[in-house]
């Protein structure tokens, strides 16, 4: 976040009436400022280097390089490494949501979204937090859930019992008070021992969380 304490947002989709709905909703907003847009994967990246943004919204399906290209460019990038991407889609199921959580992003929203929603979804993803639309979370959890494991974390075996437990819950995409009351704990218990799931495994986020989960044949 700027030093001012105003989210700088960047705005990346190929038609330009989302972008001028999108921006006039920021503008609106006294502790969100807009960074920058750009119709396509390959103009956004000079974009986000030049602007340096808090977060980006970022539409998947764009021509020239797309959303998944892009996020793999600022990943990659050690000067955007502070830069949350927040995917945009129109459908619940699509092809690329894990791909795109797997690489980096911060959350998932619905074009649809309620404006209020995608407001609060900036200011979570800017203050540290995921955002994944609920719809969003259940339908990767049904998609990808019941696979068996395919790419164990690493660094699995650094985790006590109760994290791993802990990691499971979170992975079904319940709310740290949601698992708490699953488990008759406090929430603090339960945000202590996932945000040190977070720093031994390097999670990004909790999304990022979410994926290992999964693919660690963690989920419930």
């Amino acid at each position: 976040m700027s030093s001012r304490g105003t989210i700088k947002v960047a705005l990346v989709d190929d038609q330009p009436l989302v972008r001028m709905g999108l921006a006039t909703l920021i503008d609106a907003e006294a502790d969100l400022e807009l960074a920058g847009e750009a119709g396509d994967g390959r103009e956004a990246l000079g974009m986000l280097r030049r602007t340096h943004p808090d977060v980006v919204l970022c539409d998947i399906r764009m021509p020239v390089r797309d959303g998944l290209e892009l996020l793999a460019d600022v990943t990659a990038d050690p000067d955007l490494a502070d830069v949350r991407v927040v995917m945009l889609t129109t459908f619940e199921l699509d092809e690329y949501v894990f791909e795109a959580l797997r690489h980096g992003a911060s959350g998932f929203l619905l074009k649809d979204a309620e404006p209020g929603d995608l407001l609060d979804a900036i200011r979570v993803v800017a203050d540290g937090g995921s955002l994944l639309a609920p719809s969003v979370t259940r339908t990767v959890i049904e998609h990808f859930g019941s696979r068996p494991a395919t790419r164990p974390h690493p660094r699995l075996g650094d985790l006590t019992e109760r994290e791993r437990e802990i990691l499971g819950w979170v992975a079904t995409g319940r709310s740290n008070v949601e698992i708490a009351d699953e488990l008759v704990v406090s929430p603090d218990t339960v945000r202590t021992h996932v945000s040190r799931a977070m720093v031994k495994l390097g999670a990004r986020d909790r999304a990022q969380l979410v994926v290992w989960a999964i693919e660690s044949g963690l989920s419930y």
